[in-house]
């Protein structure tokens, strides 16, 4: 059973308790009368005049007693402008007062009732879910995908604009310069020299004969492929030498690139140009366009696993450790709560007019039926007590006032 119709049974219980009470009364009345017992018929009187009197104010305040239009009944439903229009301006000019207003919100001290409510764990995952099931895929699906790609690229393009790739490549490679890994890195390259040398004989013995004279009969272009090979692996083989003339000579055209680097705009400007052209290939583009498809996918697959979702577990989690946060953050509540006063003071005390008029507008527009049901519905339960009270205080009155006939 819902609220309102909880509020129902129990205005039609107090209803039948009223009745019955008025009801007692009459039977008593009659078994004074039948029995000639003065007092109990006086206090049978009185009660029946009492309960009878105070059922009618009561209805009368919200209808017409037993369909009768008698004048000044059903006031509610009658004066129900009035009524909005009375009770918009109480509200307005009572409630709405800077200085009223001030001190009730001094007293709710919103930071601390909000942070309270965020760091209970089922108050931050409601949050997360709300935002998990219906923010985020809604606005996956509001984003349009080619739009974030262009952006993507845009921005990506403009950022490699930004940098000076010359510069960072020279100063990644004077740290690389001033530690023993730039004698093992060049030896690693040469290394791979020689083996991709060895791996591509072939295609340079077919070289070498395309570039030699028909008449050796390819005794010429044999030999000179071996003393091109053997001349190369012996270039290798000294070059991985430390103390090499050769790897002496590779270590100082290094530190000149670097100092060339370093101190050369153009050449710094050469590199970052090449590097932005590489990153402007349709390859490359199109890989970090495919950025946000990745991410999207990646995001929906993760909100597919419901509590499990990585990003609701880390969402909850994250606004309750802000509720905690701010919560032990005493200039942080302050601050809050300054805000929400300065600015909800400022709202309220701006329109304070329409509010009245707001709540004047929504009564005027209740139908009368309505009306008188809703509110006989909030306090018709309380108003029977008057219709009780006004049978067993009427009964008292009726026996004080015979009490004084005898008596006289």
């Amino acid at each position: 059973m819902d609220n309102t119709e909880t509020k129902k049974a129990n205005l039609k219980n107090m209803k039948n308790i009223a009745l019955c009470v008025l009801g007692i009364a009459v039977i008593v009345f009659f078994v004074a009368h039948h029995y000639k017992i003065g007092w109990l018929k006086a206090i049978s009187e009185a009660a029946m005049v009492g309960g009878i009197a105070d059922w009618f104010a009561v209805v009368a305040l919200f209808r017409h007693p037993l369909g009768i239009p008698i004048p000044h009944t059903a006031l509610i439903p009658n004066n129900k402008d009035a009524i909005g229009q009375n009770l918009g301006s109480f509200v307005s000019d009572e409630f709405l007062i800077k200085e009223k207003l001030e001190v009730k919100l001094d007293e709710f001290d919103f930071a601390s009732k909000a942070t309270n409510w965020l760091k209970e764990d089922k108050n931050a995952n409601t949050i997360a879910s709300l935002v998990v099931e219906n923010v985020i895929p809604g606005v996956l699906k509001t984003i349009d995908d080619a739009d974030v790609k262009n952006f993507i690229q845009q921005q990506f393009e403009i950022k490699m604009q930004e940098l000076n790739f010359g510069e960072w490549i020279a100063s990644g490679l004077e740290t690389l310069s001033k530690s023993d890994k730039q004698a093992q890195l060049i030896t690693n390259v040469l290394t791979v020299l020689a083996t991709e040398l060895e791996a591509n004989k072939a295609e340079i013995n077919e070289k070498v004969k395309k570039s030699t004279p028909w008449y050796t009969l390819g005794v010429a272009d044999k030999k000179i492929a071996e003393g091109v090979f053997n001349g190369l692996y012996e270039f290798l083989d000294m070059a991985k030498e430390p103390d090499s003339s050769i790897r002496q000579k590779i270590d100082s055209y290094v530190l000149k690139f670097i100092e060339d680097l370093k101190s050369s705009p153009e050449m710094q400007l050469k590199i970052s140009l090449l590097i932005i052209e590489f990153t402007q290939k349709e390859e490359v583009q199109d890989y970090i366009g495919s950025i946000w498809q990745e991410v999207k996918n990646a995001v929906l697959a993760d909100l597919e696993n419901g509590e499990q979702s990585k990003i609701k577990l880390n969402l909850s989690r994250m606004i309750g450790n802000f509720g905690t946060t701010i919560q032990n953050d005493i200039v942080m509540t302050t601050k809050i709560n300054n805000f929400i006063k300065i600015d909800l003071l400022g709202i309220l005390l701006r329109n304070k007019k329409a509010i009245g008029d707001l709540i004047a507008n929504s009564v005027r527009s209740w139908d009368k039926k309505e009306i008188a049901e809703k509110l006989e519905l909030e306090v018709g339960k309380d108003l029977q007590f008057i219709r009780i009270n006004g049978t067993v205080v009427g009964g008292f009155v009726g026996l004080i006032i015979y009490l004084v006939e005898q008596f006289i």
